[in-house]
């Protein structure tokens, strides 16, 4: 991370959190568990928008005269964007191309607490993307792992008519991996726009699919809802995902076309990276570089 010194800084690792599903939280607990092993920064603290600790609670408590925030989120939509900065007490019409920055007064006195960019917008996205797919279909090579020239890779997100940032990130990261010519096809699918997760088969021009869902955790809509729109029955998948069990079973045959479905890119161990990556950028603006 170069000679930057955070050890005066904290950095806070943002989710969006729920109480419906104890999955959402995993991710923000990993990568803060790693960043704080590296010891980079003075602390590194796990903060929620919609479940305990709450980002204003552990804002509250905090000493240090320098403040990250890190958005675990996958778009600078409604929440990341507007909603939680608005909230926090920043400026919106000073943003910068990299972060949010302001004075403010913590436990300690005056601060400066950064905003930084959401993970999911970063350019090293493309590499943690490609790391799932080229993984999926290593891990399970049955009948055989499929040439990516003879491969369609879905990027599945979630999609909502509130912010149209919503799917700009995931439209970007297909822009890019087509524009590599890694795979016969790269298309975008979302669970509320369209095109929808559920006509995958329709889009598909290859017999091979392998589809990584754009989300941070392994919540209900990556474990539950997506195997469903590809397919599998309601009750199996419930029945599964009750057990314990895997809900997808790579790879399966749905409409004649074999899929291959991996984790969240949420829980890549790259994420560290990138959370890296965005304070670096704050850290730069801050400093008026």
């Amino acid at each position: 991370m170069n000679n930057t010194s955070f050890a005066d800084a904290v950095l806070v690792i943002l989710g969006h959190g729920t109480d419906l599903n104890e999955q959402s939280a995993t991710p923000v607990f990993q990568h803060a568990a790693e960043l704080r092993r590296r010891k980079i920064f003075g602390a590194v603290r796990e903060a929620f928008w919609k479940q305990e600790p709450q980002i204003k609670e552990v804002l509250a408590g905090i000493f240090a005269p320098r403040v990250f925030i890190a958005p675990l989120f996958i778009s600078e939509g409604y929440f990341a964007g507007e909603l939680i900065p608005q909230e926090l007490g920043f400026d919106a019409s000073r943003i910068t191309h990299h972060a949010l920055a302001a004075p403010q007064r913590g436990a300690g006195g005056p601060r400066i607490t950064c905003y930084c960019k959401p993970v999911g917008t970063h350019e090293h996205m493309t590499q943690v993307i490609l790391s799932r797919a080229a993984g999926i279909t290593r891990h399970f090579p049955f009948p055989r792992a499929p040439k990516p020239t003879e491969t369609t890779l879905f990027i599945a997100g979630h999609g909502t008519g509130k912010s149209a940032q919503s799917r700009q990130s995931i439209e970007r990261q297909v822009e890019l991996i087509r524009a590599r010519s890694i795979y016969a096809d790269v298309q975008a699918v979302f669970l509320e726009e369209t095109p929808r997760i559920a006509d995958c088969h329709l889009l598909a021009g290859t017999r091979y699919c392998v589809m990584v869902p754009f989300f941070i955790s392994d919540g209900l809509h990556v474990v539950e809802d997506i195997p469903v729109l590809l397919g599998e029955a309601e009750g199996v998948v419930k029945a599964r995902h009750a057990a314990g069990l895997p809900t997808w079973r790579n790879p399966t045959e749905k409409h004649g076309k074999l899929f291959w479905y991996s984790s969240s890119v949420g829980t890549d161990p790259g994420l560290a990276e990138v959370i890296l990556e965005r304070v670096l950028e704050a850290s730069r603006m801050e400093d008026g570089r």
